[in-house]
């Protein structure tokens, strides 16, 4: 097994993107590794006319990604939105992967991030021995994937400043990307699209100008519609995990998995599932991507501090961790939750006993 902590989308899945290619009857736009179809299945699942069975990466409205893809083939760039833990960034990184071949050309949006981060940035050595040369332009992702003709991803849009966000306004309009100091630009070649992430908990710290947000076509990606569809997600999520980590502990039992579900939906929606109890809400966004680490915090803590079979004790500190953000009011949020719902249900003892120890 490979010592890398987590490879990349291309490399993880390298097997399925050689047989849809091999597998391809559609049409492949120019500089993609496979058709626009076929980026579908290879994000959604399927199995091939070979049998061949691909794996799902997204669990979800297939809609959604089909418009994802669609809007990608044309001079639109692509806008994923919505909650933290949605897996905005995971689908980013698979249609870059499953289009280009390569999800590394990547910009990671910070309220620090310059100009220079999306456009180009100078060698200055180079720039003080010689002078503005091309030579001396650092190339960045953005520059490279409009060399390349790639797909470029950007991380946090929108906790990117509004001044550099608007760099992005001439390359995504012109499709070019002008260097006035040495008098040239840089023109996308075919292939070439932008896909950014942005969350909506970000409303409002750097809102994208009315300029930029006509140059995007948004996909909002939700939260599982269904427990089921959420107990699914993370059961795959955590079986990755732990193949690629070897932790020592036996696969989670899928009722412990629906156990941490259960609760995360319950708290992020202020009811029970039953209806019949509302709750007070918690500061934290509680996403699906959280309870998958909670999930895997519990196995470590009984692959190597219990017998390997994950029990309740080992995910209370995780979920405790998850739900109290702040100390104060998120402390009796869950503290009336657990005295409330967790205590009275059936076969919950274990975990009601495990949380009261920690708190």
């Amino acid at each position: 097994m490979s010592n890398i902590l987590r490879q990349h989308a291309e490399q993880l899945f390298e097997n399925e993107l050689s047989e849809l290619k091999k597998n391809e009857t559609g049409k492949v736009p120019v500089n993609w590794l496979l058709s626009p179809q076929s980026v579908v299945t290879y994000i959604m699942g399927g199995k091939l006319k070979n049998g061949f069975e691909v794996s799902p990466k997204y669990i979800g409205n297939r809609r959604l990604i089909e418009i994802a893809v669609s809007t990608i083939t044309t001079d639109r760039a692509l806008l994923l939105y919505g909650l933290p833990g949605t897996a905005k960034s995971w689908v980013s990184e698979h249609l870059a992967a499953a289009i280009s071949g390569d999800s590394t050309l990547i910009v990671q949006g910070t309220s620090g991030t310059g100009e220079e981060s999306i456009r180009y940035g100078w060698n200055y050595a180079k720039l003080l021995a010689e002078g503005p040369s091309e030579s001396a332009i650092v190339k960045t992702p953005v520059m490279r994937a409009m060399r390349e003709g790639k797909i470029v991803r950007i991380e946090e849009l929108t906790r990117i400043t509004s001044d550099v966000q608007d760099t992005l306004i001439t390359v995504l309009s012109e499709k070019a990307l002008p260097i006035p100091e040495l008098n040239m630009e840089v023109q996308a070649v075919k292939g070439f699209n932008i896909i950014a992430t942005a969350n909506n908990r970000d409303k409002g710290v750097n809102d994208l100008s009315s300029a930029l947000k006509r140059r995007f076509n948004t996909v909002v990606l939700p939260l599982p519609d269904s427990i089921d569809e959420e107990i699914d997600i993370v059961k795959r999520r955590v079986e990755s995990y732990e193949k690629v980590m070897e932790l020592p502990a036996e696969k989670p039992a899928l009722e412990e998995i629906r156990r941490i579900v259960t609760i995360f939906r319950e708290l992020r929606s202020g009811a029970t599932l039953d209806g019949k109890s509302k709750l007070k809400v918690p500061s934290g966004t509680l996403s699906t991507a959280e309870a998958i680490s909670v999930v895997n915090s519990g196995l470590s803590m009984a692959g190597y501090f219990g017998d390997g079979n994950l029990k309740a004790a080992d995910l209370a500190a995780g979920i405790i961790g998850a739900v109290v953000k702040d100390p104060v009011q998120d402390k009796l949020v869950w503290q009336e939750y657990l005295e409330t719902v967790v205590k009275n249900r059936d076969k919950w003892k274990d975990f009601y006993r495990a949380c009261r120890d920690l708190m």
